[in-house]
């Protein structure tokens, strides 16, 4: 009977230990790994967040059929505008589809065309699988080296950044 009793609580504990490590690889990227390049956009606009020395880039992603995550991105370059050290540069990338729904956008949310991308393909894109979207639009603080420091910061987290 103990030998029963502990084959089955080792296998529930493997079966536990397995299903965790799962929702862990499901989470993407996180703070200490390196954030994966980005060679070029749908809309062959190229972005190389590695090149900017002693600078963070904050890598945004949004689209317009999600509400928040525009509200957000909005927020996100004023608050990298405000910075007077230029030590964060900005990329926020819409995986919007249409480019006419994204110039338009651009243009009403008065955003700076030099700090935003578009990436055509949208969902179906590498880089939206290359960084895990599926569970909802992030960002990334990247140092220059390539690493992500923090995912997820609110604009408020920016503002303390100056």
């Amino acid at each position: 009977m103990k030998v029963k009793t502990c084959v089955l609580v080792g296998t529930t504990v493997l079966l536990y230990m397995s299903a965790a490590s799962k929702d862990v690889n499901m989470e993407g990227l996180s703070p200490g790994d390196r954030a994966p390049r980005i060679k070029s956009l749908g809309n062959e606009r190229n972005f190389n967040f590695r090149n900017h020395s002693n600078r963070y880039t904050l890598l945004n992603f949004w689209a317009t059929y999600n509400a928040e995550s525009r509200v957000r991105n909005i927020k996100l370059s004023n608050e990298v505008g405000k910075i007077s050290s230029g030590k964060i540069a900005l990329c926020s990338i819409s995986l919007d589809e249409s480019e006419s729904v994204f110039s338009e956008t651009i243009r009403i949310d008065k955003l700076d065309e030099t700090t935003q991308f578009h990436e055509t393909e949208g969902k179906n894109s590498k880089l939206y699988r290359t960084y895990n979207l599926k569970k909802g639009f992030s960002n990334f603080l990247i140092d220059e080296k390539g690493v992500i420091v923090a995912k997820n910061i609110t604009p408020d987290e920016l503002a303390k950044m100056d």
